[in-house]
């Protein structure tokens, strides 16, 4: 008997209509079978998909999945799963959400939503497994245009960051694909790369940008990574900025997808990130008994 399924496409961290990080939210997703939910989410081919199911300790339990494997945490299936659960449950602008990291508190004012990373307490951080010098050759820079050691960061999903001298050293990253092998990769085995830096000339900004493998080879720029810049405020925090601080983060002109994610750190630590979503629009999925998969 097939089953249909009701989903929507959202922008997150958009200034506009086509800028951000796009999602995919699936509204209800009682019935959907892991291996289905990851087949989903390949079929969307989106960096992230999410799927909506009832909790006994938030307003909702949300299971995300990029196209390969299901992540415990990510900024902005966070903010852009919020903004559907807040339509479909009726919460108001406060709501709570249930992740494998832990529940996670998210509150809006209109559609600009704002999380606090799940993580308690000092970032969890770890030292590069590799040389600043071989670091900064694999993103196609030298050792000259580091800031500081590159370090890995976890207040919710654990990513490595590079920190740069300038916004201009961000915009020439050029990381080298034939070199995959030697990337550090991520508890889940995720090789991934946060480069950043402050802007001297308009202060309270960074420019950023994330890199990730793709499957089956080669390197994927994502447009704007809210579990990144959370782990940004992590570094803050690590390195002994001073806080409480705030910055606006700049992410995605690269591959022709703006973003604007904001990044507060407040004096007990607490780490909040947040940007506006938009709903672009809606449709349902059919699965028939064998698995068969119909887009409407």
């Amino acid at each position: 008997m097939p089953t249909t399924y009701a989903y929507r496409l959202l922008n997150v961290f958009a200034e506009s209509t086509f800028g951000g990080n796009p999602l995919c939210v699936f509204e209800d997703a009682r019935g959907i079978d892991d291996a289905t939910m990851q087949a989903l989410a390949l079929q969307f081919n989106l960096s992230e998909t999410t799927f909506i199911l009832p909790s006994a300790v938030a307003d909702a339990r949300v299971r995300i999945f990029t196209t390969g494997y299901e992540m415990p945490f990510a900024g902005h299936p966070t903010l852009g799963t919020a903004h559907v659960v807040r339509e479909l449950l009726q919460t108001g602008d406060a709501l709570k959400l249930e992740f494998k990291a832990g529940v996670v508190p998210v509150s809006a004012q209109g559609d600009v939503w704002t999380f606090t990373a799940p993580s308690a307490g000092a970032p969890r951080t770890a030292p590069s497994p590799l040389p600043p010098a071989q670091v900064a050759a694999l993103m196609g820079l030298s050792a000259d245009d580091l800031a500081g050691e590159p370090l890995w960061v976890d207040t919710g999903a654990d990513q490595f960051l590079i920190p740069l001298k300038s916004p201009e050293a961000v915009r020439r990253a050029q990381p080298d694909s034939g070199s995959l092998e030697r990337w550090p990769a991520s508890s889940l085995g995720r090789k991934t790369a946060y480069v950043f830096a402050f802007d001297a000339d308009e202060p309270g900004n960074v420019l950023a940008r994330y890199f990730f493998t793709k499957q089956g080879g080669g390197v994927a720029e994502d447009p704007g990574t809210g579990s990144a810049c959370a782990n940004l405020g992590g570094w803050l925090l690590a390195t002994g900025h001073a806080q409480p601080a705030r910055y606006a983060v700049d992410q995605g002109a690269a591959v022709d997808r703006p973003s604007r994610l904001h990044l507060a750190v407040s004096p007990d630590g607490a780490i909040q990130v947040g940007g506006r979503v938009i709903e672009i629009g809606r449709g349902t999925v059919t699965i028939d008994a064998v698995g068969r998969t119909l887009l409407a």
